[in-house]
């Protein structure tokens, strides 16, 4: 067998500037000190309240009554404070304990750790599916997960740790992505779930009642259009369980789970 091919290391660029490699400035007590972690906390209690969208170097600074340009000695792009700001949830999301053993719980606790952070910062799922993050808490939380993974000799091949990871996160970021969807559209439109529901029904009965779409009929005759928790769980499932099989681990399928 042929050795692997080895993609080549990019070579630097001397056009890009990470936030990472900038220096953070000394504290100047007057005309009141800064740090790039009050920065940080400002910008995302102001996305926490307002959306990211909301946020800005200028907005922030005023709330740390600063002048713009002493926050350019942090950052100065937009990019930058978005960089920190995610690394800041990552830093939350390691501080978690991550379920070691079988892999299936490494993977569940990597989930939900993601879903719940993104449950508490709506906005984070915006920033999430771009380049990969590299702060240091991103790295950290990428480390340790391939590092539990690791220890499973299934995954002993650092290839098919990098593919069932990814699969993982793919499935993740989609599926929160679309609750934080439904959720904006919930409180763009001041309606409910259930009030957009009934407000569509009539057109829906009529468009069944032609007689073109048997399946849609039958999701909304039978299917059990179970709870954003309970169909989270099952996709998670799902993807796990596929990954079992890839490995040669499947477990043997139980009978039907409850709604919820």
């Amino acid at each position: 067998m042929p050795p692997r091919r080895k993609s080549p290391l990019p070579s630097p660029s001397p056009s890009v500037e990470l936030v990472w490699e900038r220096t953070e400035p000394v504290q100047r007590p007057v005309p009141g000190p800064l740090s790039r972690e009050r920065i940080v906390r400002a910008a995302v209690a102001i996305a926490d309240r307002e959306g990211i969208a909301e946020v800005s170097l200028r907005k922030v600074a005023a709330k740390l009554s600063a002048g713009p340009m002493r926050l350019y000695t942090y950052t100065s792009t937009k990019e930058g404070l978005l960089e920190l700001m995610v690394d800041s949830i990552y830093a939350e999301i390691a501080g978690k304990p991550l379920e070691g053993g079988d892999f299936r719980q490494t993977f569940r606790s990597i989930a939900e750790s993601m879903r719940a952070a993104a449950r508490k910062h709506p906005w984070f799922i915006d920033l999430l599916g771009r380049r990969p993050p590299l702060g240091p808490h991103a790295l950290e939380h990428y480390e340790r997960s391939l590092a539990a993974l690791s220890n499973d000799r299934r995954f002993a091949n650092i290839d098919d740790a990098l593919q069932a990871y990814a699969t993982l996160n793919a499935y993740v970021v989609g599926a929160i992505k679309t609750e934080a969807a439904s959720l904006r559209a919930e409180h763009e439109s001041g309606l409910s779930e259930r009030d957009w529901q009934a407000a569509a029904w009539p057109y829906l009965q009529r468009v069944i009642q032609t007689g073109r779409f048997p399946m849609i009929a039958k999701v909304v005759s039978d299917a059990t259009h179970p709870s954003p928790e309970v169909t989270f769980e099952r996709g998670l499932d799902c993807v796990i369980e596929g990954i079992a099989v890839r490995l040669g681990t499947a477990r043997p399928r139980k009978g039907p789970r409850k709604n919820n």
